[in-house]
């Protein structure tokens, strides 16, 4: 669930509590830096977004679908994927930090190793994010919208609340899965399947 700082509740670390409404880059850093234990995202104009840790089920699923992303990863070896820790600064400055991710092995290897090292500089060319109880739908298509205009090439939402995939690609019509058994990554993850069965 993610929390808007305008409305701190409980779930925020006190020295969260009170901050302006809009964070600048390097204090977003310092602020991950502190608060490991904390997924905290920014948006392109800056508002800090604080999302506590994922609840066990939540998190089951998401390591699945990274269990799934990863070994066709290895086995394909044209790419590199990420799990839900990772951020990411968007063409429009935001830093998001997607449930997995995947980005091609010639657009990892020309950022410079300090890129890598940080939020790099990229919008990843496949995006899963995974909804959770507390999650708006709403909130999360924006997000996703927001991969898809910043240059990724394919995005899946997963609902399991609904058993839904909503599949996003540039220039396309979104499509929407209804209790899909399989999901196919082609062309961009050519040969990738994602099994749904322990989504649900």
């Amino acid at each position: 669930m993610a929390h808007n700082l305008t409305q701190p509740d409980a779930l925020i670390p006190p020295d969260l509590i009170g901050l302006t409404q809009t964070v600048t880059p390097e204090q977003f850093e310092r602020l991950c830096r502190k608060h490991r234990d904390l997924r905290l995202e920014l948006t392109s104009t800056g508002e800090l977004i604080v999302m506590p840790p994922a609840g066990s089920q939540t998190g089951m699923r998401n390591s699945d679908l990274n269990r799934q992303l990863g070994i066709w990863t290895i086995n394909d070896g044209s790419g590199v994927c990420f799990d839900s820790s990772t951020g990411f600064t968007l063409p429009n400055n935001a830093c998001r930090s997607p449930d997995a991710s995947w980005v091609r092995r010639e657009k990892w290897d020309s950022l410079r190793e300090w890129q890598q090292k940080g939020f790099a500089p990229i919008c990843p060319d496949f995006v899963a994010e995974l909804r959770s109880e507390s999650d708006s739908l709403a909130s999360l298509q924006t997000k996703m919208l927001e991969y898809i205009a910043n240059g990724a090439w394919l995005g899946w939402l997963i609902d399991p609340l609904k058993r839904r995939i909503y599949v996003y690609r540039p220039d396309k019509e979104l499509v929407i899965l209804e209790s899909p058994v399989i999901v196919s990554g082609d062309p961009l993850l050519r040969g990738f399947e994602l099994k749904t069965d322990r989504l649900w």
